[in-house]
C-alpha cells in the first residue's frame, strides 16, 4: 500500500468516525451514546477509534470544533458579499434563520452540549463558552459598524435572539420563529442605531 493510499484510508476512517459521532450527537444526545455505537455504525474497530482520538471526550470536542468551524464559514461568506454593516448583520439573521428551517433541525449543538456538561470547567464546555465568547465579539463587532451603540449590549442583545431562535425552532414552526427572528434582529437595528450620538455617521 502506497503511502498515498494509506493517507486516504485514515483520513477517510476519522470523517466516518467523526461524521457518525456528529449524527447521532445532534440527533440524540451526547451522554446517551456510547463509543461502541459509534464504532459500529462508522464500521471501525476500536482500534482505529483509538488512533484518531483519544477517547470519547476527544471525539466530542471534535464534533464541536466541527460545528465551530461550519458557525465560522456561515459568517465568513455574508462577509464577502460586501455588503453595507448593517444589510451584514441581517444577512447573519438570515443564516440563522436558514439553519432553523432544514430538515432534522435539533437546536444549538453548543447549548445542546452545554446542558449535558454544566461543569464550567470541563474540557467540552469551555469549547462551547470559546465558541460563544467569538460569536458575541463577532455580532458586538458587527452592530458596532452598522451604528449600533452601545455596540456590546446591541451585541449581547442579538445573541440573546439567536438563543431564543435556536431554542424555539425545534419546538415550535420553523418559519414563525425564524420570521420573529429576524423582526427582531430588525428592530434591534433600528433601535440601537437611534440611540447614537447625534453627528455620527451613517453607515448603515
Amino acid at each position: 500500500m502506497s503511502a498515498s493510499t494509506g493517507s486516504g484510508s485514515t483520513s477517510q476512517a476519522r470523517s466516518r468516525l467523526l461524521g457518525t459521532a456528529t449524527r447521532i450527537f445532534y440527533t440524540e444526545g451526547i451522554h446517551s451514546v456510547g463509543v461502541d455505537r459509534i464504532i459500529a455504525e462508522a464500521q471501525v474497530t476500536r482500534a482505529t477509534l483509538y488512533r484518531h482520538f483519544k477517547g470519547k471526550e476527544d471525539l466530542i470536542l471534535a464534533y464541536l470544533q466541527q460545528a465551530d468551524q461550519g458557525i465560522r464559514g456561515q459568517v465568513a461568506a455574508v462577509l464577502e458579499q460586501d455588503l453595507t454593516a448593517a444589510d451584514t448583520v441581517r444577512a447573519v439573521g438570515r443564516s440563522i434563520a436558514e439553519s432553523i428551517q432544514t430538515p432534522g433541525f435539533r437546536g444549538c449543538a453548543f447549548l445542546n452540549a452545554a446542558a449535558e456538561y454544566p461543569d464550567p470547567a470541563h474540557p467540552v464546555h469551555q469549547a462551547v463558552l470559546a465558541h460563544r465568547q467569538w460569536f458575541l465579539d463577532t455580532a458586538t463587532h458587527l452592530l458596532a459598524q452598522a451604528g449600533c451603540a452601545p455596540a456590546d449590549t446591541a451585541g449581547r442583545h442579538f445573541v440573546m435572539l439567536r438563543d431564543g431562535a435556536m431554542a424555539a425552532g425545534c419546538l415550535f414552526d420553523p418559519a414563525l420563529i425564524s420570521e420573529t427572528l429576524l423582526n427582531g434582529v430588525e428592530g434591534l437595528l433600528r433601535t440601537s442605531t437611534a440611540r447614537r450620538l447625534p453627528g455620527t455617521a451613517d453607515r448603515s
